[in-house]
């Protein structure tokens, strides 16, 4: 199934040193990509998706965080750059599960 939204890039509070940058799915997202995906959650929950933000394509799972009740997406920062996005840009994000 293929997914679109929006979303506003943020660094995990907790690794704020590290830059660690994610998105959050919408939450009514979240739901219908969990009831997809199912079937093939991996560890600790997530799930394997190909993501294209513009013109970089790249694979990555989505985690579930309790804290945003939502699943959340990493965005590495080749992907950031070469997209000329900081934290506080709003993405638009394709998102595609994988099964494998």
């Amino acid at each position: 199934m293929d997914y679109e939204f929006e979303a506003v890039l943020y660094e995990w509070e907790a690794r704020r040193a590290d830059s660690w940058v994610f998105v959050n799915l919408p939450e009514q997202l979240a739901d219908e990509v969990l009831d997809a995906g199912a079937h093939v959650t991996r560890g600790f929950g997530s799930l394997r998706v190909e993501v294209r933000i513009g013109t970089t394509v790249w694979r990555t799972s989505i985690f579930p965080s309790q804290g945003a009740g939502t699943f959340v997406l990493p965005l590495k920062k080749a992907v950031r750059r070469a997209q000329g996005l900081t934290v506080g840009d709003t993405a638009t994000v394709h998102l595609r599960l994988v099964d494998a």
